[in-house]
C-alpha cells in the first residue's frame, strides 16, 4: 500500500510540458497512475519569438483547445492545466482569449482597472479549461539577460510590484492560480539557463532590493511561486534556485510564503549542472519544491519510478514527497 501511494505521489509532483495539444498518448498512462498536472506550452521557436507561430494561430481555435483539455479532464477531473500567459511577455493563449493589456497600457492603468482586465482574460482561459498561469514575471532586469529579454515588466521595483499585485488579484479572482516567477529574481544573466550553465552574480543586498514584486505578490495572495533555473551565488553558489534548500528557506522563512512552490524547467543545463534528470528532481524535492516542471515525453514513467524509489530508500527526506503531492492535489482541487 505504501509503495502504491509513493508511486502516485511521484506522478502528482510532476508538471510535464508539451508544445502540442494532442498529448493523450503520453498523458493517459501518466494520469491513470496519479499524475494531475500538464503544461500546454509553446515551441522553442515561439519561446524565442515571444509570440505564437502563424501556423498555430491559423490552426488553433477556442473550440479545439477546449475539446483537447476536455479529453484530459475526462481522464482526471481534478487536473492542473497550466499555460504561459505573461503580461508583457509570452502569451500561449494568443488568439484564443481576450489579450492582456500591452505593457505601456498596463503601466498607465489604475490598479483596479488592470486587475479587471486581467480577470477578463483569465475568465476566458478558465472557460477553455485552463487553471494556472505561469505568470506574472516579477524579475527586475537592469542588465543583459537574454533569457528574460522582452518578457519582463520594467526596471523599477515599485512599478513592477504594482503590476504584479494587480495581475495576481485579477487572474485569481477568475479562479486561475497565479505562479509568480522567478524567485528570488534574476536581474542579470550572461546567457540563457536553458542553453548554458550560468549563474546570477548579483549581491544579496541588490537581490533583496529587487525582490519587492515578490513581496507584493505574496501580499496579494499569489497561490504559487516559481523558483529560478540558475544558481544565485549570493545565496547558494552550487545549486540552481530550483534545487537550493537555501533559496527555498528564504522564500518560506524570510518572505513568509506558505503556498505551492513550482520549480522552473529541471531539464535546463543551469539546473541539471551535470546531474541526471532524476537526481535533479530528487534534489528539487529535498530543497522544498512541490511541483516540478519537466519536458513531457515517453521518459516520464521511468522518471516517476526513479522518484518513488528515492522516496522508498531514503534519498528523499521522509514525508517530503507526500507533503509536496498533497500541496499539488489541493491546488488541483481548487483549494
Amino acid at each position: 500500500m505504501m509503495n502504491a501511494s509513493m508511486d502516485r505521489d511521484a506522478r502528482a509532483v510532476l508538471l510535464p510540458a508539451f508544445d502540442r495539444l494532442d498529448v493523450m498518448d503520453v498523458m493517459a498512462p501518466f494520469l491513470e497512475k496519479g499524475g494531475c498536472s500538464v503544461l500546454i506550452g509553446e515551441s522553442r521557436a515561439e519561446y524565442v519569438a515571444r509570440a505564437m507561430s502563424a501556423e498555430r494561430l491559423d490552426q488553433e481555435t477556442p473550440e479545439g483547445f477546449r475539446a483537447a483539455i476536455a479529453v484530459l479532464r475526462a481522464a482526471s477531473p481534478r487536473l492542473i492545466v497550466a499555460v504561459d500567459q505573461e503580461l508583457g511577455g509570452i502569451q500561449r493563449l494568443q488568439g484564443l482569449v481576450p489579450p492582456l493589456p500591452a505593457l505601456d497600457e498596463a503601466h498607465a492603468l489604475a490598479g483596479d482597472v488592470l486587475a479587471e482586465r486581467c480577470r477578463t482574460t483569465a475568465a476566458a482561459a478558465r472557460d477553455l479549461g485552463v487553471s494556472m498561469f505561469l505568470a506574472p514575471i516579477a524579475d527586475i532586469i537592469d542588465d543583459r539577460n537574454p533569457w528574460l529579454e522582452a518578457r519582463t515588466m520594467g526596471t523599477c521595483p515599485q512599478a513592477v510590484a504594482r503590476l504584479v499585485a494587480a495581475f495576481v488579484e485579477g487572474v485569481q479572482a477568475a479562479g486561475i492560480t497565479a505562479v509568480t516567477k522567478h524567485f528570488p529574481g534574476f536581474n542579470s544573466l550572461s546567457a540563457d539557463p536553458a542553453l548554458a550553465d550560468v549563474s546570477l552574480l548579483t549581491s544579496r543586498a541588490r537581490l533583496l532590493q529587487d525582490a519587492l514584486p515578490f513581496r507584493a505578490a505574496i501580499e496579494a495572495g499569489t497561490k504559487a511561486i516559481m523558483t529560478g533555473p540558475a544558481p544565485v551565488a549570493a545565496i547558494d553558489a552550487d545549486n540552481a534556485a530550483s534545487t537550493s534548500p537555501a533559496v527555498m528557506a528564504m522564500l518560506r522563512q524570510d518572505f513568509g510564503f506558505t503556498g505551492l512552490i513550482v520549480s522552473d524547467d529541471l531539464d535546463a543545463p543551469a539546473t541539471l549542472r551535470g546531474r541526471s534528470l532524476a537526481e535533479t528532481a530528487v534534489a528539487s524535492l529535498n530543497a522544498g519544491a512541490d511541483l516540478l516542471l519537466v519536458g513531457g515525453g515517453p521518459h516520464l514513467d521511468a522518471l516517476c519510478e526513479d522518484i518513488a524509489a528515492a522516496a522508498r530508500d531514503g534519498r528523499i527526506a521522509p514525508g517530503r514527497l507526500a507533503e509536496a503531492a498533497a500541496r499539488v492535489r489541493r491546488n488541483a482541487a481548487g483549494e
